[in-house]
């Protein structure tokens, strides 16, 4: 006499259907990665999202394509950040203009548009004058800038409004003084900046320590204060802002890993422990201090936080400075 083959329970053989038909999160990823840069290729942005490419391919085991997609002051690549499927095969090395272009009116793109994975890169902001300048320490130059008419004293560094103007415009504000009470010129960059200062066309430059590296190393430059909570180690001899004036200001520049909101949150946080072992690796510290760029890390809770009270820090500046269109 045969025996009946016991039935598996309903629940069960649906769950293990389900089970079949849904991809397990624990093989992600399965297919190679893009990481877009919302900047042109050959600069400081595009450099960092290729070394930490590298570094991330080594944690993940699968193909990381870097990808530029630029216009717009970093409009078009935050854009198609933005857009893009929240499923972690597109990813995109987002900048400190996050916090800046929706206040100019360049796009309606915020923070909260994407997912914080982690910051991996912070860099300062200095403020340096030409070498002869009689100008000693930054208490000196504040107090001259003080002691003037608006307008007096002119600066430059980079475009309006850009990062370096904003940390220069916060700086005053925070020492009690107007925004825009030193003048800004625009440039291109840091470089014709740096040039400008070291031929006596502007008064003093805002930069980075590494863009103003070349000048300082050269004679040519001096830089008096960085925005930071302690002396860089790749410029021990730069004292800090809050160790010179009565101010606690910090800015700088920055640079992350995001994607699109709405990323489901297993992948998010093996995002995060790849990228975070990327960082701590050889490969990306190595190449880091080789070029003089500031090393930070943030998680992605912190990450996200940062970006919001950043966010919330820049419009007030940009408004006190008459460059926030809203």
């Amino acid at each position: 006499m045969g025996h009946a083959t016991p039935r598996t329970p309903y629940w069960l053989a649906a769950a293990l259907v389900m089970g079949l038909a849904t991809p397990a999160l624990a093989d992600y990823p399965e297919k190679p990665i893009t990481l877009i840069v919302p900047w042109a290729a050959g600069g400081g942005t595009d450099a960092t999202a290729r070394i930490i490419a590298k570094a991330l391919e080594e944690e993940l085991g699968e193909t990381i394509n870097v990808v530029n997609r630029t216009g717009g002051s970093g409009v078009v690549g935050h854009t198609a950040i933005a857009r893009a499927k929240p499923d972690g095969y597109t990813l995109g090395l987002g900048t400190v203009e996050i916090n800046m272009m929706h206040w100019q009116g360049l796009t309606d793109l915020t923070y909260e548009d994407f997912t914080p994975i982690g910051q991996i890169n912070f860099d300062a902001a200095s403020i340096s004058v030409a070498e002869d300048a009689d100008y000693q320490d930054l208490g000196e130059l504040m107090e001259a800038i003080r002691d003037q008419p608006d307008g007096h004293f002119n600066a430059s560094g980079t475009g309006l409004g850009g990062i370096w103007h904003v940390a220069l415009g916060g700086l005053l504000m925070d020492l009690d003084m107007s925004a825009d009470k030193v003048n800004w010129i625009p440039s291109q960059g840091a470089a014709p900046a740096m040039t400008e200062l070291a031929s006596g066309g502007v008064d003093m430059a805002a930069t980075s320590l590494p863009e103003a590296r070349s000048m300082i190393e050269s004679g040519r430059v001096r830089s008096l204060g960085v925005m930071a909570e302690e002396p860089l180690e790749s410029f021990p001899d730069v004292p800090t802002v809050a160790s010179q004036v009565d101010s606690e200001f910090t800015t700088g520049a920055w640079r992350g890993v995001i994607g699109p909101q709405g990323m489901d949150d297993d992948i998010v946080e093996t995002l995060e422990t790849a990228l975070h072992a990327a960082y701590e690796s050889d490969t990306y510290q190595t190449f880091m201090a080789k070029q003089g760029y500031g090393v930070q890390w943030k998680d992605a809770q912190a990450f996200g936080d940062y970006m919001e009270t950043s966010d919330a820090e820049f419009g007030e500046i940009m408004k006190a400075i008459g460059l926030a269109k809203q």
